[in-house]
């Protein structure tokens, strides 16, 4: 799967959205190893603590599917003038299952840019292993 390939799954998946509150609607598309994709949109809640990101929700897919590991690139996309990035949350939750993921971060004129988790979260919490 390309690059392009991928980030318009992204922008699909951004259609299905539920952002009453905020009206940004992000979409993101998760390429595992085998060539499956994942995708995910925001889904907002009054409770603004409850909304769930498009990022967590691709991947909470994958991993009730069964997956753990194999996770190659993630596309995250919205129609906006900036690049659309994972937030901090999300960076956190990425590194649990792929700590060093690809991440092509894409704007509303469908540019993008590339990035790895590990500079975009260069020092996750990890969990105590004592």
């Amino acid at each position: 799967m390309t690059d392009r390939e991928l980030i318009n799954a992204a922008f699909a998946a951004s259609e299905n959205a539920w952002a009453p509150y905020s009206g940004f609607k992000v979409g993101a598309a998760l390429l595992c190893s085998d060539g499956t994709v994942y995708t995910g949109c925001n889904v907002e809640n009054a409770s603004f603590g409850a909304t769930i990101c498009a990022e967590r929700v691709a991947f909470s897919k994958a991993i009730s599917d069964g997956r753990r590991k194999g996770f190659v690139m993630l596309a995250v996309a919205a129609d906006s003038e900036t690049y659309c990035m994972p937030c901090g949350m999300c960076r956190q939750f990425i590194s649990e299952f792929s700590s060093d993921i690809e991440i092509l971060s894409a704007r509303g004129d469908g540019r993008y840019t590339s990035y790895r988790l590990s500079q975009l979260l260069p020092h996750p919490f990890e969990a105590y292993e004592g």
